[in-house]
């Protein structure tokens, strides 16, 4: 039972990390993108919306499954700790308390990603709006 241990602890809390890496990267890059876009080079609506799209369905992805991922953890801590008192036969207290930590601490990392990530998410989303509607608004309100 090990190995649930190992799967928990580096396995789903690493790539909760790594999730949250890669969407606070395409965060920065976008939001970078967006204060440099210049509008007069799209010749249409959806050519614009295409390139200032890119990359956030990665961060809602993320915003959406991270607490999945981190209640996989959990279901995986508390099976390690069932496991636990099966093995021994008796409730050592220490051993429940050390797995039911386990357990939680793979839910708390699920949400610290997906807030965060739900949140550049919309912020990102709303600049895009914003950025769309300038467009439309600079190339008399045609809608392409």
């Amino acid at each position: 039972m090990v190995f649930i241990r190992e799967l928990v602890d580096y396995g789903v809390i690493g790539l909760l990390l790594v999730l949250s890496f890669f969407a606070l990267a395409i965060a920065i890059e976008r939001w970078s993108f967006y204060r440099k876009v210049r509008l007069e080079e799209y010749k249409t609506k959806q050519e614009l919306e295409v390139e200032l799209s890119k990359g956030l369905t990665f961060i809602a992805s993320t915003a959406s499954n991270a607490p999945y991922i981190g209640l996989l953890g959990t279901v995986l801590g508390i099976m390690l700790t069932f496991y636990t008192i099966g093995e021994e036969g008796f409730v050592d207290t220490k051993k429940v308390m050390v797995g039911l930590a386990l357990a939680l601490k793979a839910t708390a990392v699920g949400l610290l990603v997906a807030i965060p990530s739900s949140v550049l998410y919309n912020i990102l989303l709303k600049k895009v709006k914003n950025l769309l509607l300038l467009w439309e608004a600079k190339n008399g309100g045609q809608r392409v």
